[in-house]
């Protein structure tokens, strides 16, 4: 796994990467080494279907790549060969008019392995199928272990045990996990692929979403999913294995195809605990000594399990102050800081808690949202600039001991949704830390708000967990339907203001 992971990017192929495409070539197939695509060959492909080719790179080089054609399946459903699919390499099959996109290539360098890149590809292949309106994605995949089975097993044998758990084969293994089945094998698919005996297996993933062509157009929804974790209190003895329990909330939402993961305010609290023999100052001021430990590995999730996370919010000393603050770990690689700027008297009081000062939004791949911890949304003019400045979705992390404590930000939410048109998340914490003083008992049920309008739910609630249960809570948001309120809603909250008697700005 690459030790230095920055930025990571999707973009288009273009020509001036070839170079570098070669070499990625050479890395990942070191069985083949001579087996690569010439420059002419990739200047063709890019001539005829430049939307289907695309590479992933990582602090600007490039880590992998995904190349793909359309064909007209009925011509290869049955049994066929990687140059018959590809018309002796030359991409005479591709036809706009075709029902199937086709994959030529996936590779990942052998240094960027373990980063989830292969997911990237195959979810833009994915994306892509769905946005052209094809009937699904095939390609020949290849069993490079199986020259080790040969003598002891037929292809379709190899196939069962590897399906069953019996046998493990990462690349056929890789292949299922991302929703693909095998559907036949294919002989003499590969010439000169040793590893694989020649042999392929004709991998499909079919689109549910797929409708026959003569339909009428209709425009693009932008469909964003957002993953709520109701978080339970227990007792972590070390960060790690705090860390240990948040990763498998990431990872279930990520099988989930999540966009963002919401933890909430204060969720590494019960790693106070050891030092619950202090004062309550001094104790939460050790814990911030973790805060930077434990952003860098949601870092590394958030790349892995490719899912934006807002980190909920942890203490943090700067300057010798003690701050409220979170994380946006985006899955490009970037982190940004967010602060809780209206501390409340509680933690003003015992903690010495200052209030921040900076207020932003920030662009993700799914929009411009907003972040305000807790008690911040219950001041209507933070999320009143937020709106001023393009965002679609706030996120709110909180932590409430009493239930009328969490009545004040469930109800101040939902007016946020309401009166900036918007869609609002909030996620909180559950259960009790007896060894933790000052955070002893939570109550929560994480919801998702919205606009109040024919479009929406009529109660203005998209979902809702549990109270008081450790769960997940996932929710579809379309951006889409927002555009649409801010020009034809009912009432229009942010265009129907009044600035000729009042005005609302940030100080510089």
């Amino acid at each position: 796994m690459h030790s230095e992971t920055d930025k990571i990017a999707l973009e288009y192929l273009r020509i001036r990467d070839y170079t570098e495409i070669r070499e990625a070539m050479v890395a990942a197939y070191r069985t083949m080494p001579d087996d690569y695509w010439t420059k002419p060959q990739i200047k063709a492909l890019l001539g005829k279907f430049p939307e289907g080719q695309v590479v992933i790179k990582v602090n600007g080089s490039v880590a992998g790549c995904a190349l793909s054609i359309i064909v007209d399946y009925d011509n290869f459903e049955g049994n066929h060969t990687f140059e018959e699919v590809t018309g002796n390499n030359t991409f005479s099959t591709h036809t706009p008019e075709g029902d199937m996109l086709y994959g030529i290539e996936v590779f990942i360098k052998p240094e960027f392995r373990g980063l989830r890149l292969g997911r990237r590809l195959y979810d833009y292949r994915k994306e892509l199928c769905e946005k052209l309106n094809l009937k699904g994605i095939a390609f020949g995949g290849r069993i490079p272990n199986y020259h080790k089975y040969a003598d002891t097993l037929t292809p379709k044998q190899y196939i069962e045990k590897v399906r069953r758990k019996e046998m493990d084969d990462p690349v056929l293994n890789f292949q299922m996990s991302n929703d693909f089945h095998p559907t036949r094998i294919l002989k003499g698919y590969l010439d000169g692929d040793k590893a694989s005996q020649e042999f392929a297996v004709l991998m499909e993933w079919d689109n549910i979403y797929y409708e026959k062509p003569s339909r009428k157009a209709v425009s693009q929804k932008s469909v964003v999913r957002l993953g709520l974790i109701q978080w339970q209190m227990r007792p972590y003895n070390e960060p790690e294995s705090l860390l240990q329990q948040a990763e498998y909330f990431v990872d279930t939402l990520a099988g989930y195809r999540a966009d963002f993961a919401l933890f909430p305010e204060f969720f590494n609290a019960p790693l106070m605990a050891r030092f619950n023999h202090l004062a309550e100052a001094e104790a939460i001021r050790r814990l911030a000594g973790y805060t930077d430990g434990i952003i860098q590995e949601f870092s590394k999730l958030s790349i892995s399990y490719n899912i934006n996370i807002v980190a909920g919010s942890m203490p943090e000393i700067r300057k010798g102050r003690l701050y409220n603050v979170g994380y946006l770990c985006k899955r490009d690689g970037t982190v940004e800081r967010y602060e809780k700027i209206h501390v409340t008297p509680d933690e003003a009081r015992v903690w010495g808690m200052q209030g921040g000062n900076k207020l932003r939004v920030f662009d993700t791949d799914c929009g411009k949202i907003g972040i305000l911890i807790c008690y911040d949304a219950e001041f209507p003019e933070l999320s009143r600039l937020l709106a001023d400045e393009g965002m679609d979705i706030l996120f709110v992390p909180f932590l409430t001991d009493t239930q009328n404590g969490y009545s004040r930000v469930r109800h101040c939410a939902q007016a946020r949704a309401i009166e900036n048109e918007c869609y609002v998340a909030i996620a909180g914490s559950v259960g009790n830390l007896p060894n933790v003083h000052n955070m002893d008992i939570q109550f929560a049920q994480s919801m998702v708000f919205t606009p109040c309008d024919f479009a929406f739910p009529t109660n203005g609630i998209k979902a809702e967990a549990t109270p008081n249960t450790e769960m997940i809570l996932l929710a579809d948001v379309d951006l889409g339907q927002l555009r649409e309120l801010h020009r034809f809603g009912s009432v229009n909250n942010l265009k129907d203001r009044r600035k000729d008697i009042f005005e609302l700005r940030k100080k510089k």
